[in-house]
């Protein structure tokens, strides 16, 4: 199973989080970007943090491609262009 790390940093208007995801065939670092009214919107406005979020889907991620197919850098509701039931899916991990 995946280790996941996450690092955020506030920015303007939400966050930019650094990710690392490793297994023991090795690591990939990702950056993430995320707006205040994203966080919101696919949090539901449960009470949590853009960390978790952003781990929570890596997690979604990771049940679909390897690390290694994962973007390198992208907006987080950017996955729904490739997996459009993300949405809906994390909302019900909050």
């Amino acid at each position: 199973m995946a280790e996941i790390s996450v690092v955020s940093t506030q920015n303007g208007v939400g966050w930019t989080c650094t990710v690392q995801v490793a297994e023991a065939n090795g690591q990939t670092r990702h950056s993430v970007t995320l707006s205040r009214s994203d966080f919101e919107q696919l949090t539901n406005g449960k009470p949590t943090t853009p960390e978790e979020l952003v781990k929570k889907s890596f997690e979604f991620l990771l049940e679909r491609e390897s690390k290694n197919q994962i973007l390198r850098q992208f907006d987080l509701p950017a996955i729904a262009r490739y997996f459009p039931e993300y949405p809906a899916e994390i909302r019900k991990k909050f």
